[in-house]
């Protein structure tokens, strides 16, 4: 709900809304390396000490996610604000396959094969409201990722000049 409700500050173009990213621009690198340092943790404690074995989807989506978290830290520690285009690329590939992977967690007709029979992807290791389960909470961080990068990290007006080429005189 907060990466929505950054997406409508941004989008409605009010000055409370422009406050609002103006005071998070600030953590524009610092949130999304914590929200994936803490997704790669939980994911490892899932995985390493209740001994939830991921199925073929977790494992694409924790490509992403450990990836993300190893540059992002790297950013945030930098202060490279460059890394954004490139991450939010790896963050868009996560959030697609984790809402691919929730959605066949609803709906496990729509399997294209992807699944093993030891791991199946489309049976949740738990559910919390009924629908929020861990592919769920990957893609909500995987969207926070994106907001974060795509929103926040514009809010000082820069567009992120380093990422861009720059011409060449002659």
């Amino acid at each position: 709900l907060g990466s929505l409700g950054i997406v409508v500050a941004r989008v409605s173009g009010s000055a409370a809304g422009r406050q609002l990213i103006q005071g998070l621009a600030p953590l524009a690198l610092a949130v999304p390396a914590l929200v994936t340092s803490v997704s790669m943790a939980g994911s490892l404690y899932f995985s390493e000490v209740v001994n939830y074995r991921p199925c073929v989807l977790c494992w694409y989506q924790r490509i992403a996610m450990y990836s993300l978290a190893i540059v992002l830290v790297t950013a945030a520690v930098r202060r490279d604000k460059s890394i954004a285009p490139y991450a939010m690329v790896l963050a868009g590939i996560g959030a697609a396959i984790s809402a691919y992977h929730w959605l066949l967690e609803r709906w496990p007709a729509i399997d294209t094969g992807s699944c093993s029979a030891d791991a199946p992807c489309s049976v949740p290791y738990f559910e919390v409201f009924g629908f929020v389960s861990l592919a769920f909470m990957a893609f909500c961080a995987f969207v926070t990722v994106l907001v974060f990068l795509g929103v926040v990290s514009r809010a000082d007006g820069a567009t992120m000049d380093a990422a861009k080429p720059t011409a060449v005189a002659k």
